[in-house]
């Protein structure tokens, strides 16, 4: 038919990340079926910027979180090298492999980097920060009173509201009562 003399050309949609290892589509923009002018034929990986720069954490509460690398499924198919960064010093490479770590903030404050390796190559690299528990501690005290202090004022008011409430229909009640 007319659509055989054609041939098929490719074209890439774009990357599903702005750093590390993505997918994107495959699109043929010739050659599709009916009167479609693009129709997607695959999903490849795709690969961008290896620094994806600071990350955040995933908080466990007040005392430890967990902070993860950048990776594509399967997650064992890549490499994982921690390292705690030191200010003026060669970087400490931690001895987790895996691609989430758990850092309390008592026992390890400080910069955290991951790299995602794959056949010896860094495919992605991401930073994170965790604080100490004394300096994240004095600022959440601080905003804690200052919420507590919010909402005893508002309680006592909602409690004396309710009060005059009470008494001032409590007493008409009882004397329309008594003199009906």
């Amino acid at each position: 038919g007319p659509s055989a003399s054609v041939s098929p050309q490719i074209e890439f949609g774009e990357c599903t990340v702005t750093c590390g290892i993505g997918i994107r589509e495959v699109l043929l923009t010739s050659g599709c079926p009916g009167t479609e002018t693009k129709c997607i034929v695959g999903v490849e990986e795709c690969r961008t910027s290896v620094d994806c720069g600071w990350g955040i954490p995933i908080s466990e509460g007040l005392a430890c979180m967990k902070i993860a690398c950048i990776f594509m499924p399967p997650e064992y198919r890549f490499k994982y090298v921690w390292k705690m960064l030191i200010p003026n010093k060669t970087a400490h490479i931690l001895p987790s492999d895996s691609s989430v770590m758990k850092v309390c903030r008592d026992t390890h404050s400080g910069t955290f980097q991951c790299e995602t390796q794959e056949k010896g190559n860094t495919v992605a690299s991401i930073k994170y920060t965790v604080y100490a528990k004394t300096e994240q501690s004095r600022t959440t005290t601080k905003l804690e009173q200052s919420m507590r202090t919010r909402t005893d004022a508002i309680l006592v008011f909602r409690l004396v509201t309710g009060l005059v409430v009470t008494v001032a229909v409590t007493i008409p009640m009882i004397f329309m009562i008594c003199y009906w």
